[in-house]
């Protein structure tokens, strides 16, 4: 049973102060390893409006250090962003916090903003990703290596032997095909994709893992559970709301991103996407969804509006999945 907590920590206007958010997810995860929880995942945007979090090596080492056995997950980082020797020491100091708990996904994004925020073209992705994970892989082996025309040595090394396994996530054929070459697995946007990583393995002679089955998929983004559900959805809704209209106008109707604009609450709850459940509602979907991923501080809610939900969930539901 995977059971997940999820942080991109939007701390729009009218919700929680940043600083606030900020320590509930340090406790929050501190409560999600002692209960049993598999992973938390930290996100990364940037030029966003809310607050988004921009440096979620900086939240991930946070967490590493009040927590004992939960994997710290960055999914995904922005990689063509990153100066790749600065990256790879960063990293190798958080794989050594977590000792060897850290997974680590990467991506090139897909906002123009992003990019010229920091003087770079959106253009030059494939490019600057395929230089990133090649010198990330060099760095970890703590030997010199020529990067750039230069000899360089990147220590210490990580705890990991080699540094921690690069997902590769994308939402292309070009980006199946360029992690089949260069990375340890793929994390598609949409399952589609995934053939075409497999395909591109057999191509270059690498072992392939086994067809993903088809299954039914998830619209699912939220879970909230609640003893009263229609009083907690009005608490909920503006920030569910701000998420999904921030998220669609990104999206910019790609029909692979599971978020898009709505024009009302009453369009949003209809969506299915924002579960506001009783906890044994959400026992029995966990069940058939094969785990729970939880994002307490969505669209900077209330903590304590978060504490409710979390607090049912250890009393109600995880004696229930966890048996």
């Amino acid at each position: 049973m995977a059971l997940s907590l999820g942080y991109d920590m939007r701390a729009p206007d009218f919700g929680t102060p940043a600083s606030r958010l900020y320590a509930a997810a340090l406790e929050q995860c501190e409560w999600a390893d002692r209960v049993g929880f598999t992973s938390v995942t930290f996100m990364e945007h940037h030029a966003t409006t809310d607050g988004y979090l921009p440096s979620p090596i900086v939240l991930a080492a946070a967490a590493a250090a009040c927590t004992q056995k939960i994997i710290i997950n960055i999914g995904l980082m922005l990689l063509p962003l990153y100066d790749p020797l600065r990256a790879a020491e960063d990293l190798a100091v958080l794989d050594l916090l977590t000792q060897g708990r850290l997974y680590l996904v990467v991506g090139g994004g897909y906002r123009e903003e992003e990019y010229e925020q920091f003087g770079l073209s959106i253009a030059d992705r494939p490019a600057r990703m395929e230089q990133a994970v090649q010198a990330m892989k060099q760095a970890w082996t703590g030997e010199p290596f020529e990067f750039e025309g230069r000899t360089v040595r990147i220590l210490p090394r990580p705890h990991t032997p080699g540094g921690p396994p690069i997902i590769m996530g994308g939402t292309s054929k070009a980006a199946a095909r360029r992690a089949a070459r260069i990375a340890d697995g793929f994390m598609p946007s949409a399952p589609r994709f995934f053939e075409f990583y497999r395909e591109e393995l057999i191509r270059l002679g690498r072992p392939a893992p086994p067809p993903r089955p088809e299954g039914p998929s998830s619209n699912v983004m939220f879970v909230h559970v609640s003893e009263d559900p229609e009083r907690d959805w009005a608490r909920i809704a503006p920030h569910a709301l701000h998420e999904m209209n921030d998220y669609g106008r990104w999206a910019k109707g790609d029909p692979d991103y599971p978020y898009y604009e709505v024009r009302d609450l009453d369009e949003l709850r209809e969506s299915g996407r924002y579960l506001v459940i009783t906890p044994e509602e959400c026992i029995a979907y966990a069940k058939s969804a094969g785990g729970l991923f939880l994002k307490p501080l969505m669209g900077g809610m209330d903590p304590h509006l978060a504490w409710e939900s979390l607090t049912l969930i250890e009393s109600r539901v995880l004696p229930a999945l966890l048996s």
